[in-house]
């Protein structure tokens, strides 16, 4: 078990400064951010991946807000102690910048997270100094925008031409300058991260970013082989949970088709006495 810190937006910058990385896991319920917290993650971001690996819908675009809203919260009274990542989905962005602001504070009033992460493009700092002055503490995600791209097109790597990678990096300065507490790059070049990584004074968090990132996130379904989703190629495979819980679940079948399980030695059976009572009162022999 981990005797870990609370972690906050001042502690990851501590880390930051200190050269020492920190782990980042999304999460979807309130035992598994147990697990992950007593494990020592740092950092459970509640996705919005739990659109496809959880609820099964074709894109990170369809999940409900107030299942998200929901979730987080959960993950927060499972994980006390670790830093708790809202993701702010789609459908808040529906209705112009105001209520986007809107939503990210309802997100940390109603959940307790301690930081909403924002897909957010170049020329959208105001948006980030927005909630900012609301009091909300963001992190920009740059990068590969889920969000933004036609789930029929596919994703693509970003940062890797020149151009690209300058247009990048001033976006990530102008983020940090508009108040984000922290970046997250997502499926950026590696030279690209690792320059802005050194380039920012608040925490970078690299997705498919390289090694060299302050933190590194990946979804808990890639990692464990859980199934749903786009995993990409460079996730390391810790476990191929599929495997172990499908022959769980084929065991507990073969239990119930031979009878094995449940059996009458571990079944609730009435009081000393009273079966007698109940054969009388049926009149059975």
């Amino acid at each position: 078990m981990s005797s870990l810190e609370r972690i906050t937006n001042d502690s990851l910058r501590e880390r930051k400064k200190a050269g020492r990385k920190f782990s980042v896991l999304t999460c979807y319920d309130a035992p598994t951010a147990r697990l992950m917290e007593q494990a020592g993650v740092e950092v459970l971001l509640v996705g919005d991946t739990a659109g496809e690996v959880v609820l099964g819908l074709p894109s990170t675009r369809e999940i409900p807000v107030d299942y998200l809203l929901t979730i987080t919260a959960a993950v927060r009274r499972g994980a006390p102690r670790a830093y708790v990542m809202a993701d702010l989905p789609y459908a808040c962005r529906l209705h112009g910048e105001e209520e986007l602001v809107r939503w990210a504070r309802r997100f940390v009033d109603e959940t307790g997270c301690d930081g909403v992460k924002v897909e957010v493009q170049a020329g959208e700092a105001p948006l980030i100094r927005a909630m900012a002055q609301l009091g909300v503490p963001v992190i920009a995600h740059l990068g590969l925008l889920p969000q933004y791209i036609d789930p029929t097109v596919g994703y693509r790597a970003q940062a890797r031409d020149a151009a690209g990678a300058l247009a990048l990096m001033r976006t990530a300065r102008e983020m940090e300058e508009a108040g984000a507490v922290g970046l997250l790059l997502e499926a950026v070049a590696s030279e690209v991260a690792g320059r802005i990584t050194a380039a920012s004074s608040v925490p970078v968090i690299g997705c498919v970013a390289g090694p060299h990132c302050d933190g590194t996130v990946v979804v808990l379904h890639d990692m464990v082989a859980w199934g749903g989703g786009h995993p990409p190629r460079a996730v390391k495979q810790y476990v191929n949970l599929a495997e172990v819980l499908e022959r769980a679940f084929a065991e507990y079948v073969r239990d119930i088709h031979e009878g094995a399980f449940p059996v009458e030695a571990d079944s609730i059976h009435m009081r000393p006495g009273e079966l007698e009572k109940l054969t009388a009162e049926l009149g059975e022999a």
